[in-house]
C-alpha cells in the first residue's frame, strides 16, 4: 500500500451526538456537542461536510476518513475517528478500505462500544487539468468499497461525502435539490453555527496535517549543510565516549544540562505570532554545535528517558519546542536520528493533551526508525485512547528516586515488575571490541495478545547461544561519511539474565514505563 498513515481517535473523545428524526427530509440528524451545555444539530450533508475539521482538529488532505456512530439512549453519538491516506493506485483501494474499516470497528469493540453506523469522507484536491466533479467520479469506486466493507461487518454507511475544490458531493443522496451534480459549495471556514459553537467550547482547527508535519521535517536549505558538518564533528568525539562505560554517564549529564539550558533560553524568548515565525525564532536560538551534541546524546536511551521527564508544567512547553527544533536538524544521512526527538515531541504533546500532534510526531518517529520501541508503544497507546497518566506517574517516580538517592523509589514497582515473564523482554547485545562501530545490531519485535514479546536477533550469533551480560545503552549507526551513535537500548532499568529451557536460551530483562503502560492497556 502506498501513501498511508493512520490516526484513530478514541470514542471517549467524540464530541458529536445524534438521534434519528423520521419527520426530517434527511433520515438522520446529529447533535454536535461542543461543550457540556451547548449543542448544534446537524441535519444535512452540508452540515456534515462542515463538521469534519472540528471532528479531527485539522483539515484533512488526500484522506479517507471514517467516523463511527454509536447509539446511546436513542441518540446517535460520533465516536472513534480513523484516517488513512488515499493510495495513489486504485489497485490498493480495496486493501486500504479493509484496513481502515476493520481497524476502526475492532478498535471500537476493544473499548466496548461497537459502532452502529458510519459516516465516510473522501478528501482530495484536483490534479492539474482535473475538476472537483471528476475527482468525485474517480473516487466513487473507493466510496463503494468502503460501503461494502462496512456492510460486511453489519455497520452501514449512512452518508459518504467527497470534498474537493471547495465543494462537496454525496455518494448516498441522489436528490438534485439537495445534492446537485455540480456539487455544493462549502461554507467559508468559521462562518457556520457549528464553527461558532466550537470556538466557544475551545475546539481549535489547526490547518492541515501537511502544515503540522512541516514543523517536524528536517531542513532542506543551506543551513542543513552546516548542521550536517556539525553532526559529523560531534560524532567524532561523542560516539566513542557514549560507547565507553567509563564516560557514558558524563555524556548523559552533559546532554541533559545542555538541554535544560536551551529550554531556559527558549522560555525567555519574546513571543511571536504564528507557528512558522515561532519555529524560525527557535531555530535561530540554537547553535549548530549545540543541536548536534543534543541529537547524538539523545541516542542513548537512558538519557532520552530522563529527558522524557520534562512532560508537564512550565517545562513541557519549552521542551516540546526544543524537541521540534532538534527534529528539524536531523538532516541528510542523520534522518534516522530524528526518532529520538520526534518520540520526545510526541510524548510531551500527548502528555499535555495534544493528541493530534502526538500521533503525527510518533508516526514520523516510526518512519525514521520502524524498530524504535518507545515510539511504537506510545503510538499504539495514544491511538487506543489510553490515559498517559500511568507513564507520567512512572517517570515522576524515577525522577523522585534520583532526587532522594540510590534507595528504592516508592511506587517504582509500577515501572519495574520483577515478575514479568522473560518472553516480554527486549535484548540488545553489548558491542564488543571486535565489532565495527558503525555496524547496527537490531532487535526485532512482535506483538502478542498477552503483551509485547521480544527476541534478540544478532548478526554472527548462533541460535540458542542467547544473550548474556549487561545490555548496551547504544546501538551505533554509521551513515556515510562518519561514525555516529544510533538508537540506544533502554539501560535505565535493571538488566537481568534468565535461563530458559534445556537449550540454555537466555534473555535479558529490561523494564520500561512504556512496556508497563502497554501491558496495562491490553489487560
Amino acid at each position: 500500500m502506498t501513501n498511508h498513515g493512520e490516526t484513530t481517535g478514541s470514542s471517549e473523545n467524540g464530541d458529536i451526538t445524534g438521534r434519528a428524526r423520521p419527520d426530517q427530509e434527511v433520515q438522520t440528524s446529529y447533535d454536535c456537542r461542543g461543550g457540556a451545555e451547548h449543542q448544534v444539530t446537524l441535519r444535512t450533508p452540508a452540515e456534515l461536510a462542515d463538521a469534519l475539521p472540528y471532528l479531527l482538529g485539522y483539515r484533512p488532505e488526500d484522506s479517507i476518513v471514517l467516523v463511527a456512530l454509536h447509539d446511546r439512549d436513542g441518540r446517535g453519538r460520533f465516536g472513534g475517528r480513523a484516517r488513512l491516506g488515499i493510495p495513489a493506485h486504485a489497485d490498493d483501494w480495496p486493501a486500504a478500505a479493509t484496513q481502515l474499516v476493520h481497524g476502526l470497528v475492532t478498535g471500537s469493540e476493544r473499548r466496548g462500544a461497537r459502532p452502529e453506523q458510519m459516516v465516510a469522507y473522501l478528501c482530495q484536491e484536483p490534479q492539474p487539468g482535473e475538476t472537483g466533479r471528476q475527482v468525485m467520479a474517480r473516487l466513487r469506486p473507493l466510496a463503494q468499497r468502503l460501503r461494502i466493507e462496512c456492510g460486511s461487518l453489519d455497520v452501514p454507511v449512512i452518508e459518504a461525502l467527497c470534498i474537493s475544490d471547495g465543494r462537496f458531493w454525496s455518494y448516498c443522496c441522489d436528490d438534485a435539490a439537495c445534492c446537485p451534480a455540480e456539487g455544493v459549495p462549502m461554507g467559508l471556514p468559521g462562518t457556520s453555527v457549528l464553527a461558532a459553537a466550537a470556538t466557544y467550547a475551545g475546539i481549535q482547527v489547526r490547518g492541515s496535517l501537511r502544515e503540522l508535519r512541516a514543523r517536524l521535517l528536517p531542513w532542506e536549505n543551506s543551513a542543513a549543510v552546516e548542521q550536517e558538518v556539525a553532526l559529523d564533528a560531534a560524532g567524532m568525539t561523542l560516539v566513542r565516549r557514549i560507547l565507553d562505560e567509563a564516560s557514558r554517564a558524563d555524556v548523559a549529564e552533559e546532554t541533559l544540562d545542555l538541554a535544560k539550558r536551551l529550554m531556559d533560553r527558549l522560555a525567555e524568548a519574546a513571543p511571536v505570532s504564528g507557528s512558522l515565525m515561532a519555529d524560525l525564532r527557535d531555530d535561530q536560538m540554537l547553535g549548530h554545535d549545540e543541536a548536534a551534541r543534543l541529537i547524538l546524546g539523545l541516542q542513548d536511551r537512558t538519557t532520552r528517558d530522563r529527558a522524557a521527564e520534562w512532560m508537564e508544567g512550565d517545562e513541557a512547553s519549552s521542551a516540546l519546542r526544543l524537541w521540534r527544533a532538534l527534529a528539524r536538524r536531523c538532516v541528510g544521512p542523520y534522518s534516522e536520528h530524528a526518532a529520538a526527538p520526534l518520540t520526545l515531541a510526541g510524548w510531551v504533546a500527548w502528555s499535555t493533551g495534544d493528541e493530534l500532534e502526538a500521533r503525527e510526531a510518533l508516526a514520523m518517529a516510526l518512519g525514521a526508525d520502524p524498530d524504535y520501541l518507545f515510539a511504537r508503544l506510545l503510538h499504539q497507546a495514544c491511538n487506543e485512547g489510553l490515559d498517559p497518566e500511568s507513564i507520567r506517574r512512572c517517570l515522576r517516580a524515577e525522577r523522585g528516586g534520583r532526587d532522594r538517592g540510590p534507595t528504592d523509589t516508592p511506587g517504582s514497582d509500577d515501572c519495574q515488575d520483577a515478575d514479568e515473564p522473560v518472553d516480554k523482554q527486549e535484548a540488545e547485545p553489548t558491542p564488543t571490541a571486535g565489532d565495527h562501530p558503525g555496524r547496527r545490531r537490531r532487535t526485532r519485535s512482535s506483538a502478542s495478545a498477552d503483551g509485547v514479546r521480544r527476541r534478540a536477533r544478532t548478526r554472527g550469533r548462533e541460535p540458542g547461544t542467547g544473550v548474556v551480560g549487561p545490555t548496551s545503552s547504544v546501538r551505533p549507526r554509521t551513515p556515510a561519511g562518519g561514525v555516529r551513535p544510533g538508537d540506544a537500548s533502554t539501560s535505565r532499568a535493571r538488566p537481568r539474565v534468565a535461563e530458559k529451557g534445556a537449550g540454555g536460551r537466555a534473555g535479558v530483562r529490561e523494564d520500561t514505563c512504556a512496556e508497563e503502560h502497554r501491558a496495562g492497556g491490553e489487560g
